[in-house]
């Protein structure tokens, strides 16, 4: 399976931004996608993940009403819609997919596939 995300970009405190990830290759052998991120000098942090039937989604509490997640299942495309977006949301999204679980993954080391990491700058 491979990953590719994209969507990263500058935008202001309050602005918007919507991340894609297209999924290639094995993808019918998936159970759960998800968006982490990382900031200059901090470890990679859960954000959001998603099964991939859709039905069962998570968000991190500081994303929680900002952030939604979502899957095009016939485009095979994960997305992050991001809203009301701050400074502290700053950092590289990287998404990711796993091939079995129970429940929905929320740390690194649960994931099979990574993206290659796009990055976001919100400004003040």
């Amino acid at each position: 399976v491979q990953l590719q995300a994209s969507g990263g970009g500058s935008v202001q405190a309050g602005g918007s931004l919507r991340l894609p990830c297209a999924a290639s290759g094995r993808t019918f052998s998936l159970y759960a996608m998800g968006w982490f991120r990382q900031a200059p000098g901090k470890d990679r942090e859960f954000v959001s993940a998603i099964r991939w039937s859709g039905f069962s989604k998570f968000y991190a509490d500081s994303v929680k009403g900002r952030f939604t997640i979502s899957k095009d299942n016939a485009k095979n495309t994960l997305y992050l819609q991001m809203n009301g977006l701050k400074p502290e949301d700053t950092a590289v999204y990287y998404c990711a997919a796993v091939r079995s679980g129970i429940g929905l993954p929320l740390i690194t080391n649960q994931y099979d596939y990574w993206g290659q990491g796009t990055l976001v700058t919100v400004s003040s």
